[in-house]
This record gives C-alpha cells, structure tokens and sequence, in this order.
C-alpha cells in the first residue's frame, strides 16, 4: 500500500509540472540551475576547507607524537617515568592537545599528561600506529622505534573541531544562497517573455489549423535566432503536411486496388495452406506408425531384457542345487563327527558324482551358447550316416527313458547321409530327446522319424506325449532365456539348450522348427542337407591296401599321427591303416596333445585336420616348424576345407600334401606312399653324404 501511495504521487507530480505553462517551466530551470550551481561551489570550497583542516591537525598530531617519541626514548631506556611526564609536559604549549601518554614496549602505561579541565582517562593497553576520530576528539597512537627495536607508544588526544566547522560553513552558505536566488528570479522574470513569445505564437497557429483543417496558416517570425528557424521549420512542416495530404487523397484509390490483389493472395496461400495441413497429416500418419515399430521393438528389448533377468535368476538356482548335493555330501564325508558306512559313503559318492555330471551338462550348455555368439565354434561338415548315428543316440537316451517308463520308437530303415559336423549333430539330437522324455508324462511314448521333405533335403522329427505348449509358447522356444515348459513344472535345466540346439543347426545349413498341441505333445524337426555316403573299405579295397602294404613293407612300422577331433573320422583312417601292417597309428583330438605327442614320439609322418579346437591345424603346423626337433617331419593336410583359397593357404604354410575329405582311399593310400618314399630317399642321401 505504501509503494502504491508513492508510485501515485510520483505521477499527479508530473501531470501538475506538464500542466504549467513554459514560462513557469523556464523560471524553475533557470532557478534550479542556479541553485544547483551554489550548491556545487559552496560543497566544494567546504570540503577543500575541511580536508586541508584535517591534513593540517593530522600532521601536526604526527609530528609531535614523532617529536616526543624521540625526546622519550631516553627515559624509556632507563625507565625514568620524571623525565618522560616532564616531556609531556610540553603539551601544554599546545592547547588544542587535551591529553598524552607514553606506553613502555609492553604496552603499559608509563607517564601521562592531561590538560586543565580535560578527561584524565586513557587506554589500558597501547596499539599499533593508528589514528581515529570518536566524540569529537582526534586520537593517535605513535610506536617509538629506536635502532629498530622498539621502546613504547606515544599516545595524544587534540580537539577536533570538523563538525564545527561544517555548521559555520552552512550558516555561510544559506547568507550567499538566498540574495543569489532572489537576483536570478528577479532577472528571468523581465527576460522570460523574450523567449516564450514566438513560442506562443507557434502554439496559436496550431491550434487553429486543427481546428479548421486550414494547412495554408502560417506563423510570422518576430527574432532572427534558434527560435526564428523554429519557426521556419513549423512553417515548411505545414507546407508538406499540405502537399501529402493532397497525395494521400490520390493514393487512396491505388490502395483499394492493393487490397483487392492482397485479396486474392490471401485465398492462394489459405489454398497453399490447405495443401500443406493435408502434407503434415500424412507425415504425421507415417511418424505415428515409425513410432509404433519403435514402440514395438523397444517392448522386445524390454521382454528379451527381462528374460535375460530370469534366466540369470533361474541360472543361479540351477548351478546351486547340484553345487549344494555336491558340497553337502562332500562335508558328510570328511567330517569326523558325522560318521558313515561303507555302503553310504557308496550312496554319497554316487549322489555326488550324478550332480557333477548334471552340473558340467549346464556349464557346457552356457559354454556351448557363448562359443556360438561369439562365432568360436569350428564345424567339420562331413557326411553323416543316420542310421549309425540314431543308433548311437538311442543306446545313450533309453536308460533315462526307461527310469520314467517311456518308451523310444526309432526307425530301422534310415539308410540316408546328411552334410553335418558328427559331433554337433549328436549333440542336436541328445538335446531334443532329452527335452523329450523330460518333459513327457510318465508311461509315455517318444517317436523318432527319418524322411525325404523336399528333394535334396532330410527331415528328423522327434515326437513326445507330453502335456503340450500354448501357441505363444511355441512362439518363445527358440528365444534366449526362454525356458521350455517353465509353466510344466520346475524341471533342471538352463532354458537355453534349444536356443544352442537351433544355432548349431543352421550352423551346419538346416533349420529347426517345432509344432504342439496342448494335451497331446510336441513335434521337433531339423531339416539337413543330404549328401552322398561315405566310401566303405570292401574287399577289394583291403586287397589293395595289403597289396601297397607288401610293396612299402620296411623292417619296421612306420609311425603316424593323426591330429583329428572328429571319431568318425579317426575310426576311419584307423580302417585304412588296420590293413597296412607296414604302418602303426597313434592319435590326437587336438592341436596341443598332437604337438607334444610329435616331439616325444617322433613319427615319421603327421596327418593334421585344420578346423581343431583350440588352435587351429594351420597355426600347429608354424609350431612344429619352428621346433628344431619337428621341423624334419612331413605333415599332410587332411581337411574338408576345398576351396582354393584354403588349399594355396595350406601350401603356403608348408604342408607336404594337401588331402581333401571325404577321404579318396586310392589318394590317400598314394600320398602315404610317396612321403614314406620321400622320406626313405632323404635317409639314403644322408647316409651317402656321411660314408663320403
């Protein structure tokens, strides 16, 4: 309310200053001026005075606490507190001074002197050099310094008459300013009209050409100064007032015909505009459903992220429970206090030894995963006979069926070979039969199948009589993290054997795919490539490979490793090699066991795969060269790797023959052959070299 009040003084004051006529107006700023020039001549010839006044008893207060100091010294010295008040006692020529002390070097009183009628009190401890102005007196405190050591402070105290001073000046001041003022009133009052009245003038030929309309007036000039080319200027301002007036009237009809041009603009851009709205509407349609697709994907992300969450949950149940028989039945058996019989500690053992094996099944599961991301997994496609290989499956998953009464129906006549890696092709297999019985009920059947889908392609299925999947659940099989039958019950397992399943698969250049029906089971089928089958060794073959036998037959057999982590492929060369008496072989699975094997039995020949986990046959052949104790022994590349890229690498790399499965048992046969010829004609030429 208070603001509101002075905000609203502040604006009546204005009107009433605009509302006075100019005369008045130059009267206040003469009168104004002139007082503030008064004020700004008597403020500065006061505060000149009064700062000269404080230099002058300033200095003068210096130099006599300066003067005393010096005369004090001595008495300070020999602390003779007569000699020091007789020379304060000089004061007393110095009436402005009421009162002096001198302090010793530890700040305590020591003499002191008081003028007649003056305050006799003084300050207990002395300070540093400093000098300050309270209830009209000036004080100071001098340090007194003798050979750099000081001896004490001397204290003054003078009359300081400033604030007198001031009063006297204002007094002057109000005598000059008030006969000044009336002057220059006086003055401005008969000059005043000399300035205004050709102002005035102006403001009356104004006043009739509005209210006539009349633009011919004009006002006549009475001076020959700034206010004569006012006038002159009003006066040529109402000539072109006259003239435009005149041009607006023949610009009217031009501005009606703009209008009606801006008319019809106005109806081409509200066009334009339409055509546009109807632009942004379909950009918008097609952001909309941008953002739909993205909204979708990021709920997939959001669903896989928390799947991935589950799984991990699930995974540390999964690794614990086998980890906790384990652990526990571990502690049974070490533990003094807890004894057992022999039978239990049988039982323990067996408890112990079914979760390890249960427990290495899931770390090879997750292993198996990450390899396969990772793209670490190395394939040998080579072809498979089914028919061996489903027996194979069968004599390893029907004690596991049997336990639950299941029983395992396989075909007699698959007679067909697929392109697959041997051993990723059982793991395939195991895994969908043992997700089969595991989540069959109990008394239940599981159908294996082996037909021709499409022409060049074999189709595997595997059918069970379990409980079934949900059409959303099928959806998920072959998701990451996506347990299969999680809603069955809480079977072990990590959820993620399916996934590994359906990589390995395409992998080796198949697909997977899965169909249920609740209440009646699931069906799962892989779809491969079917290939030619693998040469057998006939008679004839063993004929001939006796034959070549007796012709390279030396006195003793010659020593072969083969570096292969594939058994099909072992159990082969291990047939052809059965039949040579003249040779014996000795194996690796991989490319490390195969080096050390090399060095401490030194064969005479190495047969090496290229594609072995670990380290590859490619960098196991620059090690045995860069050993002096392998480098002699020729190594024959026996690969499924045929493309000629791969052949010039392995050439470069220095393999004595490159052999490309499956195997040609006459090439193979001749290439034995010539590098045991090889190496016999090496033999001769050293033993010639040392007899010379």
């Amino acid at each position: 309310m208070k603001h509101g009040h002075v905000d609203g003084e502040r604006r009546q004051g204005g009107r009433m200053i605009r509302m006075r006529s100019l005369r008045q107006k130059l009267l206040g700023v003469v009168m104004l001026s002139t007082l503030v020039a008064l004020l700004v001549s008597l403020a500065t010839i006061v505060a000149y005075d009064l700062r000269a006044y404080h230099q002058s008893v300033s200095g003068d207060m210096s130099t006599q606490s300066e003067l005393i100091g010096h005369m004090s010294s001595a008495a300070l010295a020999f602390d003779d507190k007569a000699l020091a008040k007789q020379t304060l006692s000089l004061l007393r020529l110095r009436p402005k001074i009421n009162a002096g002390a001198i302090y010793n070097a530890k700040g305590k009183l020591f003499a002191s002197y008081v003028a007649p009628g003056q305050d006799d009190h003084f300050p207990q401890q002395a300070e540093a050099d400093a000098m300050r102005f309270e209830d009209g007196k000036l004080t100071m405190f001098k340090r007194i310094v003798d050979n750099g050591e000081l001896q004490g402070t001397v204290y003054l105290r003078a009359e300081y008459e400033m604030v007198g001073r001031l009063g006297d000046y204002l007094g002057i001041a109000l005598l000059v300013m008030l006969p000044a003022m009336g002057i220059a009133y006086l003055i401005m009052r008969r000059t005043d009209y000399i300035i205004t009245r050709p102002i005035l003038d102006i403001r009356d030929v104004a006043r009739e050409v509005v209210q006539t309309g009349d633009y011919s007036r004009r006002a006549a000039p009475t001076s020959e100064d700034e206010v004569a080319q006012l006038v002159e200027s009003f006066n040529s301002m109402l000539s072109e007032v006259e003239i435009r007036q005149r041009e607006l009237a023949e610009s009217n009809s031009e501005l009606a015909r703009e209008a009606e041009q801006r008319t019809l603009a106005q109806q081409e851009v509200m066009r334009l505009n339409e055509e546009l709205e109807q632009r942004v509407h379909e950009r918008t349609l097609q952001l909309e459903a941008t953002n739909g697709e993205l909204a979708m994907a990021m709920e997939e992300a959001k669903s896989a992220n928390q799947a991935k969450s589950a799984f991990l949950s699930s995974m540390s149940h999964e690794l614990r429970t086998p980890l906790n028989a384990i652990l526990g039945f571990a502690q049974i058996l070490t533990s003094d206090k807890l004894p057992s019989t022999l039978v239990q500690k049988k039982e323990f053992a067996n408890h112990i030894l079914k979760s390890g094996r249960h427990l290495l099944t899931l770390i090879n599961e997750i292993l198996d995963l990450a390899k396969i991301e990772s793209g670490a997994v190395a394939l040998s496609m080579e072809p498979v006979a089914l028919q061996e290989m489903l027996q194979e499956v069968q004599s390893m998953t029907e004690p596991l069926a049997a336990a639950r009464g299941i029983r395992m129906l396989f075909p007699d006549n698959c007679r067909a070979t697929v392109g697959a890696d041997r051993t990723r092709l059982k793991q395939v297999l195991l895994n969908l039969l043992s997700n089969a019985i595991k989540y069959n009920r109990e008394g239940g059947a599981v159908v294996v199948d082996c037909s021709s889908s499409a022409p060049g392609l074999l189709r595997l299925s595997v059918q069970d009589t379990g409980i079934g999947l949900k059409p959303d659940q099928v959806a998920m099989l072959f998701q990451p993290f996506n347990r299969l039958g999680q809603e069955t019950g809480p079977e072990e397992g990590t959820g993620i054997g399916l996934v590994v399943t359906k990589r390995l698969v395409e992998l080796m250049g198949g697909v997977i795919g899965a169909s249920s029906s609740q209440g009646v089971g699931s069906l799962f089928w892989i779809e491969l490539r079917a290939t030619e089958p693998l040469p057998s060794l006939d008679s004839e073959t063993a004929r001939a490979l006796a034959d070549n036998a007796g012709q390279h037959a030396p006195d003793a057999p010659a020593a072969i490793l083969y570096v292969e982590d594939n058994p099909a492929n072992l159990k082969l060369v291990e047939e052809i090699i059965s039949f040579r008496p003249d040779l014996r072989l000795l194996s690796a699975p991989d490319a490390h066991l195969g080096v050390e094997l090399a060095r401490a039995h030194q064969p005479d020949i190495i047969l090496m795969d290229i594609n072995l986990p670990g380290m590859s046959g490619l960098d196991a052949m620059r090690v045995l060269r860069s050993d002096s104790r392998t480098q002699h022994i020729p190594v024959i590349a026996l690969t499924a790797n045929a493309m000629p890229r791969d052949i010039e690498k392995g050439v470069a790399a220095g393999f004595f023959r490159y052999l490309i499965k499956p195997i040609n048992i006459d090439e193979f046969t001749e290439a034995i052959n010539s590098t045991l010829a090889h190496i016999a004609e090496r033999g001769d030429r050293k033993a010639s070299k040392e007899l010379s």
